[in-house]
């Protein structure tokens, strides 16, 4: 009911809009308010846009809105509403149902709408029409942009949008059953806009400085007219045929005539000479019917080479993911008049209007101001121009807009977005792929422009043309994207044009990568390469022998080269070592450990130049202790610490996982494999480049592509013969090709009657044949490697020979762990979890019976066992350097006896007297000047940045705790003057403000010098604020201590006071006013020494003072090694000395 009802309202309205007598319209009165009727009932139509159908079928557009506009344009009220009225009606059904619907019902309402537009095209196509609307676009064009108003720039836009969904209709192929050169309704069209010059106002639009608004919407409409043209076909408008094309004609009857002949020679010698009315009956020795006899055969024998067992089968369905995808529908070539315009259209666009729009439309792009999916129009529009440039006398400076770097990066990330899009919006991925292709031609025409520009006359589009070329070669994206596209070539989803495509861009590419390295003799390009894990399947390497007499064999192997080197090293070695990483999270204390482990491997390896080289970098690194050796080393010494390193038993972490470092080839990689992309440069190779090309993911799709070798061009041949000639001949990899499918398309082009015509394709066919039957004959097994395709490992294995070490780590298994194996690792971990030892794997691994057991396989077991809950508390903890040879131990027990009855102030002022420390000011303590906020709890001195070591925790705990028994005997001392006023003034201002306020609140502590922060840091002074009853931060929001709500106004000042009268207190029971002798002075000044500097001044001044010794004691032979390792020793290994002596005298 309400359907009817509603068909009689529709019919209403539209009876109150006019009627059509002969050619006059007659208008109702009512008239514009029914148009509005109208718009109301499309904007509540239901999901079978049912309104939109029934306004079709009554053809209201042909019989009423066009009439309207075009007799009565002066009402400007009414052609607005039909201008109106049309967009909607006019918008594509895609827009209407969203896509394509699946439902049968909904198919049937779409396909309704689609008709219903196209009949509305077929009236758009006069140019009674197209002259108002080009009239009134006109007048409104006149207009300066201050004169026009809202609704006048409101109806250009309604106008350019009817005129673009117009253009969008497609075409009707039952109805439109047209051949080539005869005018189709979308000719018909292009026609009446050019009749009616609206074209020219879309070049206006396109150029004019002061309408770059509309850019988007002209870019639409130049895309929608040239939809059905090439850029080959415009060009050639009304020119004679050239030599070129006459031959390609000639060539295709020819192979055509050929195969015809050959059709009939084969249907005469399959007619017999004697008719027989019976054909006969005949055995096939050798081969097996259904049962185990052999085949009957019941026919003519001359078809028996047709003979297949699947004859009379059905055809086996295949299933829609694997069918391959469709092409889009063909090109057509429209009427002489319409291609003449277009190409004049072509010329006038080039000179006036190209590189302004094209400008104005890609800002917008990177903007983000323009709808979903506008990109594709630009991509039409740089590939369409830009091959109808070349073909029409190249000019550079036409397209200068997008010919730059810029233009390519735009369609790199677009090819890379699709691709993306197409694998995971699976519903949509069809058109994906077109938006895709569409997006690859556009970068091939690139490629053909710059080409075209090494051609030109003019030097500076030559040279304009190598920035661009060294650019796109030196970039990895720019140089391997074909590589990639082609590994990811998936025939389901992308047309066999989209490969064509492909291919071609390929061919062009590498041959303009071959001239450009051929004239250069070092060529650099980036190079990306990622670390990623190796497979479980690798063998791990042995770790090289470490006993005794092995040690002394590598030592004497070493120590021969670099004396043989005179200690110098190469530039390139020099610069290649990298002792640390700074982008490690691993604190630089245990990359030093890592360091020195690494000396030690590439000396147990036998690589003396780089363990020497190691050395040095490492010492650059690491200065402080001389650790590795002091700046000014001799290099007798150099080779002593070396022999030392590497009979010296370093600590080592587990071992690392095994990584290797490959070329970002686009190789799918798991996130989880990736660790890290290194960016450098390196010098390019272009056959090395070439062998990227070397596998059967690349040559599939080449294969694909030459099935269909009679369909293809000459040029499309030529560029897979090439590719394919570059694997077996310049590469030598022709084994590659020894595939069963391959050598049946090389069976079909030999046996082609037309063979003639594919001279290329024959003579390579030949001689990959003429390889294999040579390699057969030596290699029994080359006819069943013909059923594999063949990776690089496995063509070498193919034409070198098998070899057996191959194929052992194929078959390598997991190392697995017995039943005992588990046991006695159990009843290990349970004897020493409860020890102190600081790594317990390593205390486990000597202890197992399997020593062959490393480190990861150990911790990996106790996680599967449940004896640890993850392999993180297992993770060994670095450890400190520290070389120990027995004279530095003597050394160090003589100095602990002849030392012990010294105290610390002797000890500093021997070093003062002898010139060692220039004031005593260089044995104290450094003082940390971070900000506020860390924690606190390490005290106000912090460790000496300097030596770059880290205290051990039981160090930290005794410096604290001395720190703080000598500052609570002591009290505040006067250093604390300053922090003490500054607290008071805080406590008796708060006092003030709560007792002017008569409210308390809680008020933060906050200081603002460096000596404030200093003391809030430190814990006497803490413990002091504790008492004095101030609250600490409760949490990490707050980062100062604050006075608490609750003291009251008097507790305050008392606190106050007392902070005053402690200030006021006399130090040592001395009065301050009293006069103080020299002497007095003196000592005091030397005991508040002595009690600032803390157990770290006394390492440096011990330090010095072994130093001196050595320099008296010790020769020059003796001196650098030994001195170096025991300051070393001092300076890193404080546990092991009594520092008793070092007491207050």
């Amino acid at each position: 009911v309400d359907l009817l009802r509603m068909n009689c309202e529709l019919l209403a309205t539209c009876s109150a809009l006019g009627y059509l007598e002969g050619d006059t319209y007659h208008k109702e009165i009512d008239c514009l308010e029914s148009v509005k009727d109208l718009i109301r009932y499309l904007r509540h139509e239901d999901d079978t846009r049912d309104v939109r159908q029934q306004l079709g079928a009554g053809q209201i557009v042909q019989n009423d809105l066009l009439p309207i506009i075009i007799q009565h344009g002066q009402d400007k009220a009414l052609f607005d509403a039909c201008i109106r009225l049309m967009v909607n009606l006019t918008q594509p059904a895609m827009l209407c149902f969203g896509k394509v619907p699946d439902d049968p019902v909904f198919r049937h309402h779409f396909l309704q709408v689609t008709s219903h537009l196209q009949a509305y095209k077929e009236a758009f196509a006069s140019e009674r029409v197209f002259g108002i609307l080009s009239e009134t676009l006109y007048t409104f064009l006149q207009l300066d942009w201050e004169q026009r108003q809202e609704e006048d720039n409101l109806l250009i836009e309604r106008i350019l949008l009817l005129v673009r969904n117009v253009l969008h209709v497609p075409a009707d192929p039952s109805e439109e059953k047209k051949v080539d050169d005869d005018a189709s309704v979308h000719d018909r069209l292009l026609w009446a806009i050019h009749m009616s010059g609206f074209d020219d106002l879309v070049k206006f639009l396109a150029s004019a400085q002061s309408e770059q608004q509309w850019s988007m919407h002209v870019l639409e409409i130049i895309s929608l007219m040239f939809r059905d043209q090439t850029p080959e076909a415009l060009v050639s408008a009304g020119h004679a045929r050239s030599v070129e094309e006459k031959l390609r004609d000639s060539q295709e009857l020819e192979a055509l005539r050929q195969r015809e002949q050959a059709a009939k020679r084969s249907r005469t010698l399959q007619r017999g000479t004697r008719h027989s009315r019976f054909g006969g009956s005949y055995v096939v020795q050798g081969l097996k019917s259904i049962g185990d006899r052999d085949v009957i055969y019941h026919r003519n024998l001359h078809n028996f080479k047709n003979y297949s067992h699947d004859t009379g089968k059905e055809v086996r369905r295949v299933p829609k993911r694997n069918r391959q995808a469709k092409e889009c529908k063909d090109k057509r070539r429209s009427a002489l008049n319409v291609r003449l315009f277009l190409r004049e259209f072509c010329v006038d666009f080039l000179e006036n209007c190209y590189n302004h729009l094209m400008y104005l439309v890609k800002e917008s792009l990177i903007r983000e101001q323009t709808q979903q999916h506008d990109e594709t129009y630009y991509l039409w529009a740089l590939s369409f121009f830009m091959a109808f440039n070349r073909g029409n006398g190249f000019r550079a400076d036409l397209v200068s807009e997008t010919m730059s770097i810029r233009a390519f990066h735009f369609i790199e990330r677009n090819i890379t977005n699709y691709y993306e899009m197409m694998l995971t919006d699976r519903k949509e991925a069809t058109s994906w792929s077109r938006r895709m292709h569409l997006a690859l031609k556009a970068y091939q025409e690139l490629l053909l422009t710059v080409n075209e520009m090494d051609r030109s006359q003019d030097e500076s589009i030559r040279q304009s043309s190598n920035v661009i070329k060294s650019n796109i070669f030196y970039l990895m994206e720019y140089r391997e994207i074909f590589l990639t596209l082609l590994r990811k070539f998936d025939e389901t989803k992308q047309p066999h044009s989209y490969l064509k495509d492909l291919v071609e861009s390929t061919h062009l590419f590498l041959r303009m990568l071959e001239r450009f390295c051929k004239g250069r003799r070092n060529l650099m390009v980036q190079r990306k390469r990622v670390k990623r894990k190796k497979s479980h399947a690798e063998k791990n390497q042995s770790p090289p022998e470490t006993s005794p007499e092995a040690l002394e064999e590598t030592w004497k192997i070493v120590e021969e080269e670099l004396r043989a080197t005179g200690f110098q090293l190469s530039e390139s070695l020099t610069e290649g070592i990298v002792p640390f990483d700074a982008t490690s999270e691993t604190p630089l204390e245990e990359q030093r450990t890592e360091a020195m482990v690494r000396v030690q491997d590439a000396l147990l390896t036998r690589l003396g130049p780089e363990a020497l080289g190691l050395l040095r970098a490492a010492r650059e690194v690491w200065p402080e202790g001389d650790v590795f050796g002091s700046a000014d080393v001799e290099p007798e010494e150099e080779l002593e610490l070396l022999k030392q390193i590497l009979h010296a038993n370093l600590p080592r972490s587990s071992p690392p996982e095994p990584m290797v470092e490959d070329d970002d080839d686009g190789a799918e990689l798991e996130e989880e494999e990736l660790e890290s992309v290194q960016v450098s440069e390196t010098e390019f190779n272009f056959l090395d480049f070439v062998k990227r090309f070397a596998s059967p993911n690349i040559v599939r799709p080449y294969l694909l592509l030459l099935k269909s070798y009679s369909k293809n061009t000459p040029h499309t041949n030529h560029c897979i013969t090439r590719m394919l000639h570059r694997l077996a001949v310049d590469l030598k990899m022709d084994a590659l090709l020894y595939q069963l499918s391959v050598f049946n398309v090389f069976n079909k082009i030999l046996s082609d009657p037309a063979a003639s015509a594919y001279k290329e394709l024959v003579t390579f066919a030949k001689y990959v044949l003429n390889r294999f039957f040579s390699l057969a004959a030596q290699n029994n097994k080359a006819y069943v490697e013909l059923l594999f395709w063949k990776n690089v490992g496995a063509v070498r294995e193919m034409t070198e020979g098998y070899g057996k070490e191959g194929l052992v780590s194929l078959f390598e298994k997991k190392p697995t762990w017995t039943e005992e194996e588990e046991e006695e690792l159990r009843k290990l971990y349970e004897e020493h979890c409860h020890s102190e030892v600081p790594d317990i794997v390593e205390t486990l691994l000597p202890l197992l019976s399997n020593s062959n057991r490393t480190r990861r396989q150990v911790v990996t077991q106790l996680v599967r066992m449940g004896l640890v809950d993850n392999a993180k508390e297992l993770k060994k903890i670095g450890t400190r350097i520290v070389l120990w040879t027995e004279e530095q131990e003597q050394e160090l027990q003589m100095l602990n006896c002849t030392f012990i009855d010294r105290s610390r102030a002797r000890v500093v002022d021997k070093l003062l007297s002898m010139g060692l420390v220039s004031e005593r000011r260089e044995l104290y303590k450094k003082r940390s000047r971070k900000a506020q906020g860390k924690s606190s709890g390490k005290g106000m001195v912090k460790d000496d940045e300097e030596d770059g070591e880290d205290e051990s925790e039981e160090s930290e705990a005794e410096e604290d705790e001395e720190q703080e028994k000598g500052e609570s005997q002591n009290g505040i001392r006067r250093s604390m003057s300053g922090p003490l006023l500054w607290l008071q003034n805080c406590l008796n201002k708060t006092a003030n403000d709560r007792e002017e306020d008569g409210f308390s609140q809680p008020v933060p502590l906050v200081p603002l010098t460096e000596a404030n922060e200093d003391a809030m840091d430190n814990k006497s002074f803490q413990k002091l604020l504790r008492k004095l009853g101030m609250r600490a931060p409760a949490n990490e929001q707050e980062s100062f201590w604050r006075i608490p709500a609750k003291i009251s106004v008097s507790q305050l000042r008392n606190a106050a006071a007392a902070l005053s009268s402690r200030e006021d207190e006399p130090e040592g029971g001395v009065e301050q006013s009293e006069p103080r002798s020299p002497t007095g002075e003196l000592r005091e000044e030397q005991e508040e020494e002595e009690e600032v500097v803390s157990g770290e001044q006394r390492a440096q001044a011990l330090r010095a003072l072994l130093l001196a010794r050595k320099r008296k004691h010790y020769t020059t032979e003796h001196s650098g090694m030994c001195g170096n390792s025991i300051i070393v020793a001092l300076s890193y290994q404080m546990t092991p000395v009594n520092y008793s002596f070092i007491g207050k005298g």
